[in-house]
């Protein structure tokens, strides 16, 4: 959609040690968004390999706005007042735009959060601007993320960027009073999960509710679905196999994916609880999909942990509250779940000393827990870490602990977004098109050729 101890700090500790003496006789530092440190100076221990930086300012550059980018400058701070570096924030709603233009001109941010690794691979080839990035970066990377994440910062087997933040997609909202007051159990297999959907039924309600209304990019919340059922239906193989284009975007197995989704969003019987039929998915938003759940005029509704932020202040978001969330259960139980998952990825335009550190910085489990603890402090959830290094209790919210938990499981295995990894040309354009055109009355068959069709000569 529109994402520290490591094996090389040994060396770095003790040339920092002489700078952080300085740093440490005065920790102070400030940020121009946030308007200056808070609270009692950190403990700088961790920080002595990012070495004296008084003096030295790093831009950023992210789609992040107000109010969401205030934990993200909070996290900041300590790094600024054990370093004496200034971190200067920007958040754009006009980001993805904007980016390209700024790095074609020759006056590209420092550093910018981007939302796509198919983005990134674009700037990389497209500019040469992009840089790869450092060690310290890179031993992080080795040290804390699971291999899915380092591929998708990759580009032509080179690692450009690390992980930021991470979000867990395959996820089915529910409400646990209602599931409890009606005598429903949370399924564990797809076919258990289909059998609650016609007892709903039969008890005359709505078992689902969806909405991919998105601006510019209406459509994508439906290719996450086509992505979990091709993982569920044809494991992690063949999925890497259709998002690299080894097979083609209308393959059989996709074919067979994508009338599973249609067996659940295009029956009318199934949806859409409290919007409309099925062709009101299309013109119900993104944000406002899920919330019939509230009235139960339907039960489920699958999205990613990110949805929390669009629940009414007041919901309880607990196990036994308001609304909760499952897993989106397997095809075939016997095969390993398989989890899909997205991030944003931190692309630097500058290798400076200063903005590496602070790309090592970001990519350590000290930054990780700083932004944790910040977004818990502001009451903020719908944030979470891949980064093995990160402590779930920093969080808040339950919904965030059981992601950040899901994706410490070394028992899962885990899958990019396929939209984020295909060119953009396909994924952040004919994908949301074609899926939009699908739930609106296009055949299956129809649809999936107008996205194969689309797809770049050569890549």
């Amino acid at each position: 959609m529109p994402a520290v101890p490591s094996r090389g700090r040994a060396a770095s500790l003790a040339s920092g040690v002489l700078a952080l003496g300085l740093v440490l006789a005065g920790c102070s530092g400030s940020n121009v968004a946030g308007g200056g440190p808070t609270g009692p100076a950190p403990e700088c221990g961790a920080y002595a390999q990012y070495g004296d930086l008084n003096g030295k300012t790093i831009t950023v550059y992210t789609s992040i706005v107000e109010p969401e980018d205030q934990p993200h400058i909070d996290s900041y701070k300590p790094f600024e007042q054990c370093t004496g570096a200034k971190v200067v924030y920007e958040g754009s709603k006009e980001f993805e735009a904007q980016l390209p233009v700024r790095v074609q001109a020759g006056s590209p941010p420092d550093i910018a959060y981007v939302p796509q690794p198919g983005l990134l691979a674009t700037l990389v080839r497209q500019t040469g601007a992009v840089k790869p990035a450092p060690a310290g970066v890179a031993a992080n990377v080795d040290q804390y993320f699971p291999e899915t994440f380092k591929s998708a910062g990759s580009v032509d087997g080179t690692l450009y960027a690390a992980p930021l933040g991470a979000n867990v997609k395959s996820f089915v909202w529910y409400s646990p009073k209602a599931f409890q007051a009606k005598g429903y159990t949370v399924p564990t297999t797809w076919d258990e999960m289909i059998a609650l959907s016609d007892r709903i039924v039969a008890e005359g309600g709505k078992p689902w509710c969806a909405g991919i209304g998105s601006g510019e990019a209406t459509g994508w919340p439906l290719t996450d679905w086509l992505e979990d059922v091709m993982l569920r239906e044809n494991g992690p193989e063949v999925y890497d196999q259709w998002v690299s284009h080894a097979i083609p975007f209308n393959a059989p197995q996709v074919n067979a994916a994508l009338d599973r989704v249609g067996s659940v969003l295009k029956n009318p019987a199934y949806v859409n609880g409290g919007l409309g039929d099925a062709s009101s998915i299309a013109t119900t938003t993104f944000q406002d999909g899920g919330l019939p759940i509230l009235d139960e005029t339907c039960y489920m509704h699958r999205q990613a942990n990110f949805y929390a932020a669009n629940w009414p202040e007041g919901t309880e978001i607990t196990e036994n509250g308001d609304v909760y969330a499952f897993e989106l259960p397997p095809i075939n139980p016997a095969s390993p779940q398989t989890i899909l998952v997205g991030a944003e990825f931190v692309a630097a335009f500058s290798d400076r000393p200063e903005v590496q550190a602070f790309q090592a910085y970001l990519s350590s489990p000290e930054w990780a827990n700083e932004k944790a603890k910040a977004g818990s402090a502001l009451g903020q959830s719908g944030w979470v870490s891949a980064n093995t290094g990160f402590d779930p209790a920093n969080l808040s919210s339950p919904i965030d602990r059981l992601s950040a938990e899901i994706l410490q499981d070394e028992g899962n295995t885990f899958r990019f977004d396929g939209s984020d990894l295909m060119p953009a040309a396909v994924g952040a354009a004919t994908f949301w098109r074609g899926m939009t055109d699908w739930i609106t009355g296009k055949s299956t068959a129809d649809s999936l050729t107008f996205i194969e069709q689309s797809w770049p000569a050569g890549q």
